[in-house]
């Protein structure tokens, strides 16, 4: 055995070692749903706290910050065997980890990696995003919030809206203009408190039912300048990588209803099999045929494109990897719907299981996958510019 091989299954073995006394057994296979609150209670808190206070948590993140300091190998490693154990990340999925963490490391001061990196990765901060606003969606350099250096702060003012979880939040990440002069070179990154006095939180109420988004507005809000990440007017720069970031596939994501069990499992027990065991209906049958080839086709495209990236960071290669993402979990979804039929139609009731309510619900929630972290049309336009090489349209 090549002693690389066998230097990570001796890993795989002392994680298995560990998870056998950390995990608390009546958690397997408790792992939260896409969507839905995490698991509460003690045994939930001793988990983080112990995958936390190994700075597994964040596994390939430096230990002197509070991460594991594990090579990309020894993390993939970590999360099968805490997969296997019926376990799961219970911070994997946050801003802080996905998106600010990864971007501060690489663009913040030594002053705000200390400050923040080690309560992200003890699970004990929550963060939101401050990019679209009512008026600078899918141009978001066309916003307005507005950050006025005050000498040693700035004052913040303006509203920023989808800012999804903000409502618990306890950090904003945003990007506000500096520079009126300017469109891209006028912008900045700061972190804002979000308990400073002037800040106010409105959840949207969505068609799923759920509030997962917020309107955020800032009123004379102070800011110390120490808050700003990257230089004055350079927050384009910062905001497009933590874009990357969040576009990535991550791996610790919650599972979706729909990814409970094997589509074809659940789609054969609505519509049935023909003498031959073959899904009855022959063109859900194709079209079902087809998604799971483009679902395999993207896993293996995935794969690749983390290998390629390894140690290097993101790319533009993320914008292809979110639009096929988007458009396979809105299929995936439709697909499984209409083979549920009339069972595909519930909101609530005893008429309905609550898997196939769960199922219906991530259907609607599914319709603003192809808007959040940049819109289709937007990931096209990177896709050209920046993979193709093509014009800029006149």
């Amino acid at each position: 055995m090549p002693a690389q091989t066998a230097e990570l299954e001796d890993f795989r073995a002392e994680v298995r070692a560990w998870l056998d006394e950390a995990f608390p057994k009546s958690l397997a296979g408790r792992a939260p749903q896409a969507g839905e609150p995490d698991p509460k209670g003690d045994e939930v808190e001793a988990w983080k706290a112990a995958l936390c206070g190994r700075g597994w948590g964040t596994p390939t993140w430096p230990k002197e910050y509070g991460g594991g300091g594990l090579s990309p190998q020894q993390a993939r490693a970590l999360r099968e065997e805490i997969r296997k154990a019926g376990g799961w990340n219970p911070i994997g999925w946050t801003m802080g980890v996905r998106m600010l963490g990864p971007t501060l490391l690489e663009f913040g001061t030594e002053e705000q990696k200390k400050r923040h990196i080690p309560p992200i990765c003890r699970g004990e901060t929550r963060w939101c995003q401050g990019y679209s606003e009512p008026g600078a969606g899918s141009d978001l350099a066309s916003l307005q919030t507005r950050a006025e250096d005050k000498g040693d702060h700035f004052l913040v003012n303006g509203q920023k809206i989808w800012t999804s979880g903000a409502q618990y939040a306890d950090w904003c990440f945003a990007l506000v203009r500096t520079d009126t002069t300017k469109k891209h070179e006028g912008i900045s990154f700061l972190l804002i408190d979000m308990r400073s006095p002037g800040v106010e939180v409105r959840p949207i109420l969505l068609i799923a039912g759920r509030s997962p988004f917020c309107e955020t507005f800032f009123t004379d809000v102070k800011v110390p300048k120490e808050n700003l990440v990257g230089p004055l007017n350079g927050g384009w720069t910062v905001g497009k990588r933590l874009l990357q970031y969040e576009r990535q596939r991550n791996e610790d994501a919650p599972r979706r209803a729909t990814e409970q069990r094997p589509i074809e499992q659940v789609v054969a027990e609505y519509v049935g099999r023909d003498p031959a065991g073959r899904l009855a209906d022959g063109d859900l049958r194709t079209r079902l045929t087809r998604h799971m080839m483009e679902r395999q086709a993207f896993t293996l495209t995935m794969q690749r494109t983390t290998a390629e990236a390894a140690g290097g960071g993101p790319t533009a290669a993320t914008s292809i990897l979110k639009n096929v993402s988007s458009l396979l979990v809105q299929e995936r979804a439709e697909l499984l719907v209409e083979a549920m039929g009339h069972q595909g139609l519930g909101w609530e009731g005893e008429a309905f299981r609550p898997e196939e309510l769960a199922l219906v619900r991530e259907w609607l929630s599914g319709k603003a996958n192809t808007i959040f972290a940049g819109s289709y049309e937007i990931q096209n336009n990177i896709i050209s510019k920046r993979i193709l090489g093509l014009p800029d349209p006149l």
